[in-house]
């Protein structure tokens, strides 16, 4: 073989390094291809030349093999390294099904502390690929084997670098618990997920499972566990872009939206609903609103979008879901988008209509005591600016713990719409005003409750509550998008950091 550098015979050495590199290429592995089209799933390979710049990719241990004798496998089952998507470095880690279905093993596990170590010490953001099985039973028997330190060092990464997981097909154990460990994880609808496999379930329960019937990906959804639903590995490929482009700084400022619109989106009617949604679509650069977490939480909408070009994270109530009240699930999905944003210096926009916190013996149950305080803790912690603005209502400890003036928004707006009370002003009328309503015939209460109940409500009308300066200002809806952008551009940028600010709790 002539080095087509020199036109000279190639070194051997030179050429069995080629060639050793070669083989654990796709064109090399025509038998791995044909499995992963039979399981309708892209390779190892494919995935990351989607994911990256081209040519920027750079690989770490490809030249690995498997620890047990006899066992051989390309890069051991884990494609790692260095490249750069849409122009900012990154680390990944990508497990490979074809090698012993993606299973961690004594090697890959060194391989992936490497990469994870490598990206904590350079504080480059993690994209890992979980497609995987858990566990490789072999390597049980490699000699000097100990626990691995992956997951530890994986967890070190929280709040320090955005991590990216995506599940286009199975993660059982090991590969589970990484994915638990992700700040995004995006997840195709045929996904399957758990803490341990078939053969494990059926071992540990006596009963033999699919692993879509230990954990499909509508559970995963519904449970919070999974951010964004996709359809297949290439839309899997585009969010977890659109999520990292988020943490790299204001961009050319996006397309604006019909603001207008924004006058007509809250009903006339108090008590009819809206989809919170068309607000966040009215003030977001167009095509640049990203919501995590739609299945789960539903009384919270949390979007990152960009407004201007800057990126924003958006805590919203939304009336179509209990009305806006914030209930246990919403108060985690809260609680845990605001620790991402504070933790990588993304301001957020609080998007307030609320009755208040969800109330009764079921919420009770739930815990709500703790959880809705843990979106008070995120936000009294945060040392991001916080922008409000109160779109309808306003009530209680709901309209405390969604940035009102004792969290110290950097602004504080209304719209027209809005609505004020230190409780639900129904309830506040059955205490305010008790000893009227019991002493009016029964015929007469219901309507007595209702003139006092708006008389009260025009005492806290968005116009009266400003008047005692409890709002910054009421503006026109149409307004709201470029008053935003203009607070953006006053707001200082976050001091240059070399260690992490918080860490993000896994849910």
């Amino acid at each position: 073989m002539t080095d087509p550098t020199s036109n000279q015979p190639m070194r051997p050495d030179l050429k069995q390094a080629l060639d050793r590199r070669a083989a654990i290429l796709d064109d090399a592995r025509p038998k791995a291809v044909a499995q992963q089209r039979k399981r309708n799933r892209w390779t190892a390979r494919e995935g990351i030349a989607a994911l990256v710049d081209a040519g920027s990719f750079v690989e770490y241990g490809g030249l690995a093999r498997p620890a047990v004798p006899g066992m051989s496998g390309a890069a051991d089952g884990v494609i790692m390294g260095t490249a750069q998507i849409d122009g900012r470095p990154v680390d990944l880690l990508v497990y490979d099904y074809t090698v012993y279905a993606g299973t961690q093993s004594a090697i890959n596990h060194a391989k992936t502390t490497r990469m994870f170590e490598h990206a904590e010490r350079h504080r480059l953001p993690v994209v890992c690929w979980l497609d995987g099985g858990g566990a490789r039973p072999h390597d049980m028997k490699v000699q000097g084997r100990g626990s691995t330190p992956t997951f530890v060092v994986f967890a070190r990464l929280s709040g320090l670098v955005p991590t990216v997981g995506i599940l286009p097909g199975r993660a059982f154990a090991g590969h589970a618990n990484l994915a638990g460990l992700c700040d995004l994880l995006v997840a195709t609808p045929d996904s399957a997920m758990g803490m341990a496999g078939p053969p494990l379930v059926e071992a540990a329960l006596g009963v033999k499972l699919t692993p879509e019937e230990i954990g499909p990906a509508s559970v995963h959804v519904a449970s919070g566990v999974i951010d964004v639903l996709v359809a297949d590995e290439a839309e899997a490929i585009g969010i977890a872009k659109k999520y990292l482009g988020y943490f790299g700084g204001p961009m050319t400022p996006g397309e604006a939206p019909d603001v207008a619109a924004l006058r007509t989106v809250v009903p006339d009617n108090p008590r009819r609903a809206y989809n919170v949604r068309k607000v966040i679509d009215g003030i977001a650069d167009l095509g640049s609103v990203l919501e995590l977490k739609a299945g789960f939480g539903r009384a919270v909408v949390t979007s990152l979008i960009r407004i201007g070009g800057r990126p924003v994270g958006v805590v919203a109530n939304q009336p179509m879901y209990l009305a806006g009240a914030i209930d246990s699930p919403a108060s985690e999905k809260a609680a845990r988008f605001i620790q991402i944003c504070d933790a990588f210096d993304i301001p957020i926009l609080s998007l307030c209509d609320t009755p208040g916190l969800m109330v009764g013996p079921d919420v009770e149950k739930t815990g709500l005591v703790r959880k809705s305080a843990r979106v008070l803790t995120a936000f009294a912690n945060a040392t991001v600016p916080v922008m409000t603005v109160v779109l309808r209502k306003a009530y209680g400890l709901g309209y405390y713990v969604m940035g009102s003036q004792p969290l110290e928004p950097a602004i504080l707006l209304a719209w027209p719409t809005a609505e004020y009370g230190g409780m639900g002003l129904e309830g506040a009328v059955n205490i305010i005003y008790r000893a009227e309503l019991d002493a009016a015939a029964e015929g007469e209460r219901a309507a007595l409750h209702k003139h006092l109940t708006d008389e009260l409500k025009r005492s806290n009308t968005a116009l009266e509550v400003a008047a005692r300066y409890l709002y910054d200002d009421v503006i026109d809806p149409a307004d709201t998008r470029d008053i935003l952008i203009k607070t953006l551009a006053t707001l200082p940028p976050p001091p240059p950091r070399t260690t992490r600010k918080r860490l993000i709790e896994p849910f």
